[in-house]
This record gives C-alpha cells, sequence and structure tokens, in this order.
C-alpha cells in the first residue's frame, strides 16, 4: 500500500465563505480554486486554500437536505476527508478492500482540460473519510469541477509548510481497533504508545497511540479517553463532536516564533501555559536556553527526545464547538510528539474546558 503523503484535508463548515475568510486572514492560507453555482456544483460550495505543501479545502451545504448539511448538523465544522496521495488508486482501493476497509466511492475519473484526476474513498472512524487521489495526469488547480481563484499578487513567505501529523479521538474501548485497522489497511507500523498514567493530571487522563506509514511521510495519533476524576478532553470532544473524529491537524514551521506572533496578531488565539513552565526548561532542553524569552512570551512548548527536539503550540477551537484545534509543530531532529508536555498541555486545556463548564 505505497502512500505518497496527505493530499488535502477537507472540512465540512457551515458557511465556507466566511470560512474561508478566516482561514485566509487569521493563518495566512492563500485561495486557489472554488466550486459552486458558478462553476455548475448545485448542493455545495466549496473553496480550496494552499500554503506550503498544505491543502484545505473548505465545503459549505447549499441545501438542507444534503449530506454536508446533515454531516454539520451533527458535528458541526469538523473534518470530513483525509485525502491520500496514491500511485495507482486502483490498487488501493482493491487493497484496502481486501484488508476489510469498508468501501464508499469505486475508483473513478474525473476529467476537464488540464487533464483526468482518478479517485476512490473508503471510510474510516466515525464519520471521516480516506479518498486516494491520483493527480498525476492533472495540471489544473485542484480538481474538475473547480475554478482557478486569481490571489492578485505574489504570495507571502509560507508560515506554515505542511501537515505534521492528524490526530483521531475515538470512543473509549475502540483505539485498539483502529490501530489495527491502520496497521492492516495501509501497512503502517505503531509508533509510540502512551498509556493512561503518562497522559494524566490529577483530573483527567487518556490513552494514545501513533501509527506512521513506512516512508514516515502520513502519521496518525488515536487517543481514547481513560477514567479520570473529571470529563478528559476526549470525552468533551465526543460529546460536543457527538462521535469519534479527527481532533487536531498539525502544521510544520520552521520559525515558530515568527509564525505563532504573526499568528496572534492576526486574531488566532492559544493556549495559554503558566509562566512557572519556563524555570526547567534550560534544564531539560539546554538547546533552547538562547530563544527562551521569546519562546515564554509566545507560550511555546519544549520538548526532545533521543533525535532532537521540538517545540509546539496548540490553538483554542477554531469553531463554536470545543472539538477542532490545530498544532504548529517545528522539528529539529525530534520524532516524537512532545512526551514532556502532556502535564502543562493537558492542565492547560483542562483551564480552558473548566472556563466552559465542561471539566
Amino acid at each position: 500500500m505505497p502512500l505518497n503523503g496527505i493530499d488535502h484535508i477537507e472540512m465540512y463548515v457551515g458557511n465556507a465563505a466566511q470560512a474561508a475568510f478566516y482561514y485566509e486572514r487569521a493563518f495566512g492560507f492563500r485561495p486557489v480554486a472554488f466550486a459552486g453555482l458558478q462553476t455548475g456544483v448545485r448542493d455545495r460550495t466549496s473553496h480550496v486554500l494552499e500554503q506550503g505543501r498544505i491543502r484545505l479545502v473548505l465545503t459549505g451545504a447549499l441545501r438542507s437536505d444534503s449530506e454536508i448539511a446533515r454531516h454539520h448538523a451533527c458535528h458541526g465544522d469538523g473534518v470530513r476527508t483525509i485525502a491520500l496521495s496514491v500511485p495507482d488508486v486502483d490498487h488501493a482501493y482493491a487493497e484496502a478492500l481486501s484488508r476489510g476497509a469498508r468501501g464508499l466511492a469505486n475508483p473513478a475519473d474525473a476529467a476537464d482540460e488540464h487533464g483526468t484526476v482518478r479517485t476512490a474513498t473508503i471510510a474510516a472512524y466515525g464519520d471521516t473519510h480516506h479518498t486516494f487521489v491520483d493527480r498525476a495526469r492533472y495540471e489544473g488547480a485542484f480538481l474538475p469541477g473547480f475554478d482557478p481563484v486569481a490571489t492578485g499578487g505574489a504570495p507571502d513567505d509560507d508560515l506554515l509548510l505542511a501537515i505534521d501529523h492528524v490526530v483521531g479521538n475515538v470512543e473509549l474501548g475502540h483505539m485498539d481497533e483502529w490501530v489495527h485497522f491502520y496497521e492492516r489497511v495501509f501497512g503502517m507500523v505503531e509508533m509510540i504508545h502512551f498509556s493512561d498514567e503518562a497522559i494524566s493530571t490529577e483530573y483527567s487522563a487518556l490513552m494514545s497511540k501513533v501509527v506512521a506509514s513506512g516512508n514516515g511521510r502520513i502519521k496518525f495519533p488515536i487517543n481514547e479517553p481513560a477514567d479520570g476524576l473529571r470529563k478528559s478532553q476526549i470525552d468533551e470532544y465526543l460529546e460536543f463532536y457527538e462521535g469519534a473524529g479527527a481532533q487536531h491537524v498539525a502544521v510544520a514551521t520552521r520559525d515558530i516564533v515568527r509564525t505563532v506572533a504573526e499568528l496572534r496578531a492576526r486574531g488566532v488565539g492559544f493556549l495559554e501555559i503558566p509562566d512557572a513552565y519556563y524555570d526547567e526548561v534550560p534544564e531539560r532542553v539546554p538547546e533552547v536556553a538562547p530563544q527562551l524569552a521569546d519562546l515564554r512570551e509566545q507560550g511555546i512548548l519544549v520538548d526532545h527526545d533521543d533525535e532532537g527536539y521540538l517545540l509546539q503550540i496548540f490553538t483554542k477551537p477554531v469553531g463554536d464547538r470545543p472539538t477542532v484545534f490545530f498544532e504548529v509543530i517545528e522539528r529539529h531532529g525530534a520524532t516524537g510528539f512532545g512526551a514532556g508536555n502532556f502535564k502543562a498541555l493537558f492542565e492547560a486545556i483542562e483551564r480552558e474546558q473548566d472556563k466552559r463548564g465542561n471539566l
């Protein structure tokens, strides 16, 4: 099951035009393509945004009886499709079905004057889909049926470069089921396992396993809740998303201090980290001592493993519901996921939960 990487992420949202405006102005994405009534599409409108190697598709419903409207009514703004670039859609789809995946759309071509794109779709956790995409024979802006969008000038320097990983939240007792799904269907391997003892605070806990493709380009942490004195962040997500789904998308940057400062100036909200967290950082990760003041000012977390260190920060939820958010990460050799930051991160999340009355 060869996988080239993540082709795009499609989110179903309540108002695609306003969501596109937000992601353009707040996160620095650039519009590249559009589909809707003006292009002959009668049930939806989609805005395609890009930054670095990240392609984000924001889709809203034009009719109340569409699957998009039903999905949004149930889940709010959320990730519908994590599309995977493959060299051979027919092979990928056939292999996936033979290994137990549930097919949703058979391989099919879509064509226009710019060429042909072949796709097929399978089901993942909750209402999330994986679409296999082969666009080797296509030179258009996104897909047939989409018109290109002129940005009106030279793009700014990219703040965000690529998708580092996508985290899924599943119900209690289903984490291993979906880890085995990715191992069996995609040939992924379990990269890291975090127990509820490792990921816990005084009040809540969760369990997590990370699966990755053989080339390391695709990484999917899978979380499930664990018993705690109060409601965990996973419990809160499952309650308000009304089921399993993608919790957050981690995006890579090469200068996290500049990026976070710029995103803050554009109105993006981040979790607040207590100042005392930074007192022990120089001892834990001495490599970051020269930039400690900047990291402290921006609330950026620091961790390390045997391969190097990483810097990371998490936004507040980007929609009305306390569900989907983004992570910004800068890696310097480290291949982990910030295990040393779990306590500080979870306490920050719990403070936000408490403000919402959901802890």
